[in-house]
């Protein structure tokens, strides 16, 4: 549970952080030009979100980043994601705001996930009505749906994804050490592994072997859960203490570049953990002190494309003070085993608020969104430096589906870290494939989906993932990447028709696979006024079940036109179209490689 403290703070927030707001923008007002440094250079984002920030931010998988406001709702928490969309030329600093639909339940500090199908996760919550409830987001209907009844309180509280998609659920209920498990195709919640100690208030790191790391509350003890056996093991300990004895806090934690994990402490003290590569316990090392006296007592982090962990911070708690003031910023060089100092957004070296108000989350083209609960104003953080190769993904093949829609295939595209981190209060992992389209100076991403993998630091294991580009994306010369955590791939170059994305070329050879692609050739049919008939010409890739249907206006089915196995081959289909009024209609072609659907003009 959080202290009476913040509890006493949050109670009154709704009267406070409109005076907070004020002053916020009365000190962005006098500091709202760039500031460059040696290490960094902040940026204010040209427009303010339409509310202010109510806490976490997730970087939904078109490239749009949606940021937990405290509008919506009755009891001053909130329910509204607004969402910032990048500009035409892909800038993030220059893009515009709009709003989503709104949650079913009021959540402030609660678990959330961008699913493996682009959906959104989000379940419980410290203060508001979501306490007890979860539910899901769809980007492409702009809905929220309630997921089946968890049956217990999930306040700030873990969440991580399992390879398979699976959600694991922290639970503050209990003995603290309660998850379930919740399944993303039938939105139920199922008993999950109990912990070997308490997760309540801990920051989880997914390592390269798929396992999860933690550091039990207020002790010094570790443990992991271990996929293969589906539960939790003793791991090994901390030689110093990350947790505050007072609001029992931490930081954040990142997996980093070597594949070692580091974790923040609300002491000042920090601990780095290298993993076994089996089962068996790792070893644990204390890392650099912050330095100046700094803590971490909740706070936001991120790990940047040039290796460095951006990191806020604030004076270490005491007895008369668990969430002290002011905020500093400091970047943590894994190389060196080192913090350096940097100015605060506003400019200054500090912001004069507690460090949990502070929220990070890595964007696609390598910088980070910054933001500052109670303010509608955002800061971009673009790293100096360039990106890690060994956090590049590789694209090794790409296979159309249909029109725009493509499967591409490489390595990497999961990348080497979770990306940003705060702790047990939300989550915002970005560690799936984002895809990016550039022409000329515009830019586009589009919408990815159903990657294969959630894990992390793959190497040279196989990734793959479903792309659609945006609808009305302009015919033209194409470069097209594939980034994750921000770090993008060398490109591939294609050209789009308006209909179909055709020789790509990769370093000189085509990679654009046709073979197995399922087409209806025919995107408009104008029957013939006289004979009432006309041809729709279709492809089918190899062997396969292919039903063709006529729907009418309001895509019921008419006539089934063709229900059978047809081997690889060109294929046409004579359509009469005697009897019908005139109208569009739709022609639709379901195979195992999807459905397609045509226009059908009778005149």
């Amino acid at each position: 549970m959080k202290p009476h403290q913040r509890l006493t703070d949050l109670k009154s927030l709704k009267l406070t952080k409109i005076a907070f707001s004020a002053i916020m923008l009365t000190l962005i007002s006098l500091t709202f030009s760039m500031t460059s440094f040696s290490q960094g250079t902040w940026t204010p984002v040209t427009n303010l979100a339409p509310g202010t920030n109510g806490g976490g931010s997730l970087l939904l998988s078109d490239g749009s980043v949606i940021c937990k406001s405290f509008s919506g709702g009755t009891d001053g928490i909130g329910n509204i994601y607004n969402k910032l969309t990048p500009d035409i030329n892909g800038s993030y600093i220059n893009g515009t705001w709009s709003s989503i639909a709104p949650m079913n339940k009021t959540r402030l500090y609660y678990s959330s996930q961008v699913l493996k199908d682009g959906r959104v996760y989000v379940a419980g919550g410290e203060y508001g009505t979501g306490g007890s409830y979860g539910e899901t987001y769809d980007p492409l209907t702009n809905a929220w749906t309630l997921n089946g009844a968890i049956g217990s309180f999930v306040s700030d509280a873990n969440s991580e994804i399992l390879e398979d998609g699976t959600v694991l659920q922290a639970l503050v209920t209990g003995n603290l050490k309660v998850t379930k498990l919740w399944d993303p195709m039938t939105s139920v919640y199922s008993a999950g592994p109990s912990c070997v100690g308490i997760h309540n208030e801990s920051a989880w790191v997914k390592l390269a072997d798929g396992s999860i790391l933690f550091v039990d509350r207020n002790s010094t003890n570790s443990e992991r859960y271990i996929p293969s056996l589906g539960m939790w093991v003793a791991d090994a300990t901390v030689p110093v203490s990350i947790y505050d004895p007072y609001g029992l806090e931490q930081g954040g934690a990142v997996l980093l570049p070597d594949g070692r994990a580091f974790f923040i402490g609300s002491t000042g003290h920090n601990a780095i953990f290298t993993p076994s590569g089996t089962n068996a316990p790792g070893t644990w090392a204390a890392a650099a002190d912050f330095p100046n006296s700094q803590g971490t007592p909740d706070a936001a982090a991120a790990m940047m494309v040039n290796g460095k962990v951006l990191c806020a911070t604030s004076p270490v708690p005491t007895s008369g003070n668990h969430f002290p003031t002011p905020t500093s910023f400091y970047e943590y060089d894994y190389t060196s085993n080192s913090f350096t100092r940097i100015d605060a957004p506003a400019g200054g070296l500090t912001m004069n608020m507690p460090c949990y108000y502070t929220g990070m989350i890595c964007l696609p083209n390598g910088q980070i969104l910054y933001s500052t609960q109670n303010s509608n104003q955002y800061y971009i953080y673009t790293p100096d430096g360039s990106p890690l190769a060994s956090g590049k993904p590789v694209i090794k093949k790409v296979r159309r589906v249909y029109g725009h829609v493509f499967k591409m295939a490489g390595t990497g595209f999961n990348g080497i870290s979770e990306g940003a981190t705060y702790g047990d209060d939300w989550q915002m992992n970005t560690n799936y494939p984002i895809v990016r389209l550039s022409s000329g100076s515009n830019v586009y991403y589009a919408r990815t989906y159903n990657w294969n993998s959630t894990g992390v630091m793959r190497g040279s294991q196989p990734d793959t993932v479903t792309v659609k580009a945006p609808t009305g994306l302009p015919a033209g010369n194409y470069t097209i990447v594939v980034t994750a955590n921000g770090i993008a791939s060398d490109p591939i170059y294609s050209h789009y028709n308006g209909l179909n994305f055709t020789a790509v070329d990769f370093k000189g050879k085509e990679i654009f696979e046709d073979a197995e692609t399922d087409a209806l050739n025919t995107i408009s049919v104008y029957p013939n006024p006289a004979m009432y008939q006309t041809t729709v010409k279709y492809t089918i890739a190899k062997t396969s079940n292919v039903s063709i249907q006529l729907l009418n206006q309001n895509g019921n089915t008419m006539k089934v036109l063709l229900n059978k196995n047809l081997e690889q081959g060109n294929y046409t289909l004579p359509l009469s179209t005697s009897g019908l009024v005139a109208g569009t209609y739709s022609i639709q072609m379901v195979t195992d490689k999807g459905v397609q659907t045509i226009k059908l003009i009778v005149q």
